[in-house]
C-alpha cells in the first residue's frame, strides 16, 4: 500500500497549523491571529486541486479568480463578527450572525454571476 502524499500532506499541514494556533493562543494572540489569517488554505487548496487528473495549468487562473471573489463574503463575516463582539455577543450568536452575512453575500455573488462556474 502506498500513501498518496499529494492528498495526505495538505491535511497534515492543516492540522499542524490548527495545533500551532492552539499553542499560541495563550502566548500571543497577535501571532495566533496572524497565523489564522495566513494564506495557508489557498495554497493547500491549489495543491489538492492541482493533484487531480483533470486539472490543467490554465485552471489556476479560474480557481484564483473564484478565490478572490470568495474573499468578499469572508470579509463580511469578519466585519459582522467584529461588530457583534464589540456589542458583547457571545461566541455562538456572533458566529451565526457572521455566517448569515457570509451566506447572504455569497448568494448575492452567485446571483450576479461573479463566480466562474465550470
Amino acid at each position: 500500500m502506498t500513501i498518496a502524499w499529494g492528498r495526505v500532506l495538505p491535511v497534515i499541514v492543516s492540522i499542524l497549523i490548527i495545533i500551532t494556533v492552539a499553542v499560541l493562543r495563550d502566548r500571543s494572540r497577535l501571532l495566533a491571529a496572524i497565523l489564522a489569517t495566513m494564506p495557508t488554505n489557498i495554497p493547500l487548496a491549489l495543491w489538492v486541486l492541482s493533484s487531480g487528473d483533470a486539472f490543467q495549468q490554465a485552471d489556476f487562473a479560474d480557481v484564483l479568480q473564484n478565490i478572490l471573489f470568495g474573499l468578499v463574503p469572508t470579509f463580511v463575516f469578519v466585519i459582522i463578527a467584529l461588530l457583534a463582539a464589540r456589542a458583547g455577543w457571545s461566541l455562538v450568536p456572533m458566529l451565526l450572525a457572521g455566517y448569515l452575512g457570509w451566506g447572504m453575500v455569497l448568494g448575492i455573488s452567485f446571483w450576479f454571476g461573479l463566480f466562474k462556474i465550470q
